[in-house]
């Protein structure tokens, strides 16, 4: 089967890429001929464009297309220039398309149309931020139903990562058409701890963030929470990931709350470093305001590492309702700072989650996730 994905970023940091390329590699090796079509865009937080990415991944190709900045500013509605057209001349049998009120989706959408090639939609939901003015909440909710009205429309599959996923898109897109099928993991890069590095320069303890370094976070709420800590009881936090603009807001208030010298920031790392670091946490820490399904803390649970997250989106899912890891609700720093406390202090309650967790990553995993979808495309193709 010929397969064309279109995502905005590949071969890039981000859960969907990783999930793309994860899910492609094991397509690739179960028979699909895959070709990967995206951007040009290495950060769109900050627009940055690169023109030295690989022409194959892992052997899978890869096509580039220009990117045209969106349309409606602070929407995100980016298009690829001539994607259109390469998609069209393709000879796919069947497009999937990544991401929820992209450009490319749209377009995706209206070459199946015009081709009469089946579309599958994969949709990594994500809701207005609670911070966006009323204006954008409104403006990101046409969009929902603008989508539901047409790619999704158009689409005879959509895929979610959890059922509360499938909740939030059964409110604007055919429900009937929705699919959950969780991401998942390689537990055998796990295996071998000895191969792993650590990064020079980071505390004996600390507690870690792994992932951008973006609004949508909820980072300032991690900094707050580190102050209301005892003393005793503090630990540096490790900021593991790319900045995408909150480095420096997140510097400034750690100085007005008298943090500033426990906070560590290496940057992007490679995943032997990422796995190092995750091992030798006291906690990882996801406060993010929202989360589709937060791959991060499958990592954390084949690190071994105690979990502590924001309960928002599939997060309550992953981590099985708290028994996997300790939930606390968004953007308040007291609960945090409790929770994080408890990760220290409750050491029996910690090694239960632990216990829990490191069993329950065992029902993840990146090669069930790509059966799953090749026999989704090929219910949808009708072979």
């Amino acid at each position: 089967m010929k397969v064309a994905q279109v995502t905005l970023r590949f071969d890039a940091p981000g859960g969907v890429e990783m999930n793309v390329l994860e899910v492609s590699r094991r397509l690739r090796t179960l028979g699909a001929e895959l070709t990967v079509y995206a951007s040009d865009l290495w950060d769109e937080s900050g627009w940055k464009r690169r023109s030295d990415y690989r022409p194959t991944v892992d052997g899978i190709p890869v096509l580039r297309f220009p990117v045209r900045k969106r349309m409606v500013p602070g929407l995100t509605l980016p298009m690829m220039v001539g994607l259109m057209d390469a998609l069209s001349a393709s000879g796919s049998e069947l497009i999937h398309a990544h991401s929820h009120r992209y450009g490319h989706v749209l377009q995706s959408a209206a070459v199946a149309d015009r081709r009469g090639i089946p579309l599958v939609v994969s949709t990594h939901y994500h809701p207005a931020d609670r911070g966006e003015p009323p204006l954008k909440r409104g403006l990101l909710r046409v969009q929902d139903v603008g989508f539901g009205a047409t790619a999704y429309r158009v689409a005879r599959a959509l895929v979610v990562e959890t059922q509360r996923e499938a909740d939030l898109v059964r409110e604007f897109a055919p429900g009937d058409r929705i699919h959950i099928i969780p991401p998942g993991i390689d537990l055998s890069e796990w295996s071998t701890p000895e191969r792993d590095l650590l990064p020079d320069g980071l505390p004996p303890e600390f507690f870690v963030y792994h992932g951008r370094l973006a609004p949508n976070k909820g980072l300032p709420t991690l900094v707050a929470a580190l102050s209301q800590l005892a003393p005793g009881l503090r630990r540096p936090v490790v900021f593991l990931g790319p900045d995408w603009g909150m480095r420096a807001e997140l510097e400034r208030q750690a100085e007005r709350l008298g943090v500033s010298a426990l906070l560590v920031f290496p940057g992007w790392q490679e995943p032997p470093q990422v796995r190092a670091v995750l091992r030798r946490a006291t906690a990882l820490v996801l406060p993010s305001e929202w989360e589709a399904f937060g791959l991060v803390l499958l990592m954390g649970m084949a690190a071994g590492t105690p979990l502590v997250a924001s309960s928002v989106g599939g997060v309550p899912e992953v981590l099985d309702h708290g028994r996997a890891g300790r939930l606390v609700p968004f953007g308040e720093p007291a609960a945090l700072a409790t929770a994080l406390a408890e990760v220290v202090e409750d050491r029996e309650g910690t090694r239960d989650r632990v216990r829990y967790a490191s069993e329950r990553i065992r029902g993840y995993d990146w090669t069930v996730a790509a059966e799953r979808h090749l026999a989704l495309y090929r219910e949808v193709v009708g072979t």
